[in-house]
C-alpha cells in the first residue's frame, strides 16, 4: 500500500508490528535515514541491537547472497519482542531476493524494513510494496520538516516548555537548514537546556543555531537577492567546479527566498532569521517585497519541476542559472 506524506509521518510514528514490510525510498538519503531511525526505534522499541532483534542488511549483501534475508526474516530470537530485518541502499538488483521475502513471509516471521533512493514508478521494488495488502511504501520527498514533525522532535528531546514565537523560530530555521543539521540543533538544544526548567528563549535557539548553512550557495544566493545579475556567472562557474548540483541549487534558492518571503509577510515587527547574512536578509526581504517573493517562489517551483522532469533535455545548470538572472532582473526592478 502506498502511503501518503501525512499517513507516512503518523504510520513512523506508530508503525504496525502485525504488518508484513514497509519500504522508504528518496533521493535525500538523510531524510531517509531519519525516516528510518524513528519507525525502527518506535517498532523495535529499547534494546534491540543488543536482544538481536534486529538484522542489518545491506543491498550489495543480498544481491551476492540471495538468501540472506530469507534467513533473517525466520531466525528465531532468543528475547521477547517484535524482530525486524533492515535492508538499506536496496535497488533493483536485489528487489526479487526483497520480493521473494515478502511473498514467503508467515506471522511470526521479523517485518522488512527497505531503504532505497529514488525510485522510478516502474521500479520492481516500489511496485511490489505499493500492491502489496499487508506492506508499505513511503516516499520521502526533499520537503522541509513540518510543524508537526518538529514538535515531535521537540518532545522527544524533552523539550516541552515552546512558546508560539519560539516554534515559529524553529520552524523557519528548520526551513533553511538540512533535517540533519536541524536534528543535531534540536539535540544541541536539548543539553543546552539541561537541568534549565525555563521555557525555551529565541536567545536559547540563536546559541544553539549552525553559524553558517551552505556557505559556498549562500554566495549566488546573496548576489541574486541583491538583484546583482552580473555577478551570477562567476559564482556559478566556482559552484559549478566544487561539484554543486542544479538540484541542490534550486532547493537552496526556494528555502533563501521562502525565508525571506516569512520575513518580508511578518507583522510582529520582529522577523525571525537566523545566520551569518541575518542582516542581509532581512534588508532583501524589505526591498522585495511580499509580491514579488511570491512571483520569485513560483519561478524557482517551475524550474524545479524542470529539473525534475523526465523529458527535461536541456542542461540542469543551464536552466538554474537562467533562473537565477530571472530573478535578479525581477529584483531590480
Amino acid at each position: 500500500m502506498k502511503l501518503s506524506p501525512r499517513d507516512a509521518n503518523a504510520y513512523f510514528a506508530k508503525p504496525d508490528a502485525s504488518k508484513i514490510g514497509l519500504l522508504i525510498y528518496g533521493a535525500d538519503a538523510m531524510r531517509v535515514a531519519l525516516k528510518r531511525q524513528q519507525v525502527l526505534a518506535a517498532l523495535l522499541g529499547n534494546g534491540a541491537d543488543e536482544e538481536m532483534r534486529l538484522t542489518r542488511l545491506s543491498g550489495s549483501e543480498i544481491r551476492k547472497d540471495p538468501a540472506l534475508l530469507m534467513d533473517a526474516i525466520k531466525a528465531m530470537g532468543f528475547f521477547p519482542g517484535t524482530r525486524a530485518a533492515f535492508v538499506e541502499e536496496a535497488n533493483e538488483t536485489c528487489a526479487q531476493s526483497i520480493i521473494a521475502a515478502l511473498e514467503n513471509w508467515q506471522p511470526g516471521d521479523a517485518q522488512i524494513v527497505v531503504t532505497a533512493g529514488a525510485l522510478k514508478p516502474t521500479s520492481k521494488l516500489r511496485k511490489a510494496f505499493e500492491s502489496h495488502s499487508q506492506a508499505y511504501a513511503a516516499a520521502i520527498y526533499d520537503n522541509p520538516p513540518t510543524r508537526e514533525e518538529i514538535e515531535t522532535a521537540l518532545r522527544d528531546a524533552g523539550l516541552k516548555q515552546v512558546s508560539d514565537d519560539t516554534m515559529a523560530a524553529l520552524n523557519n530555521l528548520a526551513q533553511a537548514i538540512d533535517p540533519g543539521d536541524f536534528r543535531q540543533t534540536v539535540e544541541k538544544l536539548a543539553l543546552f537546556k539541561l537541568g534549565d526548567d525555563s521555557p525555551v528563549s529565541l536567545s536559547d535557539i540563536t546559541a544553539c543555531a549552525p553559524t553558517s548553512t551552505e556557505a559556498d550557495v549562500d554566495d549566488v544566493l546573496m548576489v541574486v537577492a541583491e538583484a546583482r545579475a552580473h555577478d551570477i556567472g562567476p559564482v556559478m562557474q566556482k559552484l559549478v567546479a566544487q561539484g554543486a548540483t542544479p538540484v541542490g541549487l534550486c532547493i537552496g534558492a526556494m528555502r533563501h527566498f521562502r525565508a525571506l518571503h516569512r520575513a518580508a509577510c511578518d507583522t510582529s515587527g520582529r522577523p525571525t532569521t537566523f545566520g551569518p547574512n541575518r542582516d542581509r536578509m532581512l534588508a532583501q526581504s524589505r526591498r522585495w517585497g511580499p509580491a514579488k517573493l511570491e512571483t520569485a517562489i513560483t519561478l524557482l517551483t517551475d524550474t524545479d519541476l524542470q529539473l525534475r522532469s523526465a523529458g527535461q533535455n536541456a542542461p540542469g545548470m543551464a536552466l538554474v542559472e537562467r533562473a537565477f538572472i530571472r530573478l535578479a532582473m525581477l529584483g531590480s526592478r
